[in-house]
């Protein structure tokens, strides 16, 4: 007999005898009739874990890892609104059973089941995932697995605040709102909870507004490794900043007080709070798993013996809330209920082909209020001298600060953050002054913390922002690239397009940078971003292209609802010059505030047909600098900019090359997992009759010094390689 058998057993026959486990009489503070109705939640719990085991048995349901034990965050959910954004641990279902019985409409027991049956009727997904999530219920999907949904928590309790401050166009969340984060005493451990709890106090001891509710689910064990005792309260107790609660999560009457004071507290003073649930796990860790191969069989009974639905009859018949009788009536009915609606629901249809589960990946558009772009006061305002010095040819960096000066005087919902932004100006100076022209609300000075910057931009896109993050340097993204692959770019995908986050992602990065080495400063590997699903990414390389490309990526977050990454070359960011010391050959004008470059649209230099070159980023510098020897040899060269690299503007490099001779690939990343792989692949299969071959770089980081660019493609070898490929000269 397995073990979700014996708790079922157990639960029959000691209520039958009144074999209860003993505890402290009920608090005061709920009434008969809520405390009976969180029984009825938790119950719903218990018998979904049970159906979803026999579901995967007969081949119906493909999700086993359950709540049981975990029920008193029935609790936890009648302490908040309904309205409270809640980021869930995968162990919440009791909490999303209980907000339903907040929210009128609902058919929570259907929809749970068709999320376990993963049938595209399934409300939250689609059929995608089991998920807890919902719409009506404002709690977002996630898999929550290793915690990494707590800095994005941090960030929707920072734009709750932000939002009285400044409200977006879009609000989703209530003034009055704050958002709830639950968690496993184990993921408690990962970084990403970590930096988020350092974040919250850190922000908090700052007197900056974040209400934000951590619960900490403490069932003493981490799949099989256990948490030491003691280890949450003494590491969560006195952290800066954050007001520690505690609760025994087996007891509804004290979860729900403790709970409702802790939330009180965070709605009333706008700090964070971090709720210590006791728990126990039942069952294991998931369907496949048996804790008895790795844990004493005397310590598994002693949890069993301690089920919280046990507690909570024994604490309703001390009520006089419910009889055990009519606790076994609620128990035997709800079982026999989810098994039938489990027999229906295991006819639903499923998605049935790639299309199908692909199209969430793309959030809808949402209609959004028309913008003219600053009026001319505005700019004259703000701008101050800059504006004569807008008629001449400026080097990258000063191009996208003026970009993003006219963005955010259009677009009052743009917020940026990032390490260095505010005061400083930015390492490389691309944010100065933007902080003195809109003040630290919209350009916040965040902590060192890839993490928590891009959940802080992932939550306050939840309430209608547009955050544009900045990473310091494309290798520090190493430290948080699971916020993007894992948390914003899955969103939609999991919520069917109900929920997005989108933003605007800067990142400064690639190589050429004089003097610096790899594999911090100068990294030119975007191999991270390019294998997530449904990312834009951008890559201007000159100035004017910049500050148009910049436009379009705000209008892709803002309308799209797109998670867009705009990678700045850095060692483009002062370039002036391209043939010759002082010929400003590579320094552009800045293009009137409603030019854009749309999204897939390349660029083009030349129109010869004998070579096409194509390129991005400092790769396309270097073929212009190359442009003049290859002419001198006969070969009429085009040089076609990607600027969109995800994804892959393939119409337009189609129309561009399929008038050439040949087509030379010059790509400053490394020969594995570059650029240059998919563009290899994709003229192979479209246009394999023309001859095609690339210039990369070695697979190799980048040293410091006068060695830099020994490993990068270089001017001379994208001449050598188009003369090899060419046969000399047309």
């Amino acid at each position: 007999m397995d073990r979700a058998q014996i708790v079922h057993e157990n639960f029959l026959t000691r209520v039958a005898d009144r074999d209860f486990p003993d505890g402290v009489p009920p608090r005061s503070g709920l009434s008969d009739a809520d405390a009976v109705s969180l029984f009825r939640s938790q119950v719903l719990s218990r018998a979904l874990d049970r159906t979803s085991r026999a579901m995967q048995k007969a081949g119906q349901g493909f999700y086993t890892i359950g709540s049981s034990g975990h029920e008193g965050m029935a609790a936890v959910a009648h302490a908040l609104r309904p309205t409270d954004i809640a980021f869930l641990h995968y162990r919440d279902a009791a909490f999303q059973i209980a907000r339903a019985e907040q929210v009128p409409g609902q058919q929570i027991t259907w929809d749970m089941l068709l999320s376990f049956a993963c049938s595209s009727d399934d409300p939250i997904s689609g059929g995608r995932h089991k998920v807890l999530g919902s719409k009506a219920l404002m709690i977002p999907p996630q898999t929550s697995t290793i915690a990494s949904h707590l800095p994005k928590a941090v960030g929707a309790a920072y734009a709750l605040g932000a939002a009285r401050r400044n409200t977006p166009e879009h609000r989703v969340l209530p003034e009055d709102g704050i958002a709830m984060c639950s968690f496993g005493d184990a993921s408690a451990n990962h970084s990403t909870a970590q930096g988020a709890i350092n974040t919250a106090g850190w922000t908090s001891v700052q007197s900056t507004p974040l209400p934000l509710l951590f619960v900490c689910e403490d069932n003493g064990i981490g799949i099989s490794v256990k948490t030491p005792k003691g280890w949450i309260q003494a590491s969560m107790e006195h952290r800066p900043g954050i007001r520690y609660f505690q609760a025994n999560g087996l007891d509804i009457y004290e979860t729900q007080a403790v709970a409702k004071k802790a939330a009180d507290y965070v709605r009333r003073r706008r700090k964070p709070a971090f709720l210590h649930l006791k728990t126990v796990r039942l069952y294991g860790h998931a369907g496949a798993d048996v804790p008895t191969t790795y844990l004493p069989k005397s310590e598994v009974e002693a949890d069993e013996a301690n089920d919280p639905l046990l507690h909570t009859v024994r604490l309703l018949d001390q009520a006089g809330a419910l009889s055990p009788d009519q606790a076994l009536s609620i128990y035997r009915d709800t079982c026999a209920r989810t098994d039938r609606v489990a027999t229906e629901v295991a006819r639903r249809p499923h998605l049935a082909n790639a299309a199908e589960v692909m199209a969430s990946l793309i959030p809808p558009k949402r209609p959004c209020k028309p913008t003219n772009g600053p009026s001319a006061k505005a700019r004259t305002d703000t701008f101050g001298g800059d504006m004569r010095a807008m008629d001449e040819p400026q080097p990258m960096s000063r191009l996208i600060n003026w970009a993003l000066t006219d963005l955010m005087l259009t677009h009052g919902e743009i917020v940026c953050m990032g390490e260095d932004v505010g005061r400083k100006g930015g390492v490389y100076g691309v944010t100065q002054k933007l902080q003195q022209r809109f003040g630290p609300d919209r350009v916040i000075d965040t902590l060192l913390d890839e993490q928590s910057i891009l959940g802080l931009a992932i939550g306050m896109g939840h309430n209608g922002f547009v955050p544009i993050p900045e990473v310091q340097f494309l290798a520090y993204l190493h430290n948080a690239e699971d916020q993007i692959r894992g948390e914003a770019a899955t969103l939609p995908f999991f919520s069917n397009g109900q929920f997005t986050n989108p933003m605007v992602l800067r990142i400064a990065g690639l190589g050429y940078q004089k003097g610096f080495g790899g594999h911090f400063h100068n990294d030119n590997s975007l191999a991270v971003l390019r294998d997530i699903p449904g990312v834009i990414i951008a890559c201007p390389s000159t100035g004017t292209d910049a500050a148009k490309m910049l436009r379009e990526c705000v209008r892709l977050a803002r309308e799209e609802q797109r998670v867009v990454v705009f990678l700045e070359p850095i060692a483009l960011y002062p370039m002036r010059d391209l043939h010759g010391a002082q010929d400003g050959g590579w320094m552009t004008t800045y293009p009137s505030p409603d030019q854009k470059i749309a999204l897939g649209e390349v660029g083009i230099h030349g129109d010869g047909t004998d070579l096409a070159i194509v390129t991005y980023g400092n790769g396309h510098y270097l073929s212009r600098q190359a442009l003049p020897e290859l002419e001198a040899a006969g070969l009429k060269t085009r040089i076609i900019d990607m600027r969109w690299l995800a994804p892959l503007p393939t119409d337009a490099l189609r129309e561009t090359t399929n008038t050439c001779a040949h087509v030379l690939i010059v790509d400053e990343c490394r020969r594995t997992g570059s650029q240059s792989e998919a563009l290899m692949t994709f003229f192979a299969e479209d246009s394999p009759a023309i001859p095609t071959a690339r210039v990369v770089a070695e697979d190799c980081f980048i040293a410091t010094g006068p060695a830099y660019a020994a490993p990068l493609p270089s001017k001379d070898g994208i001449v050598d390689a188009a003369l090899a490929l060419t046969g000399g000269k047309s």
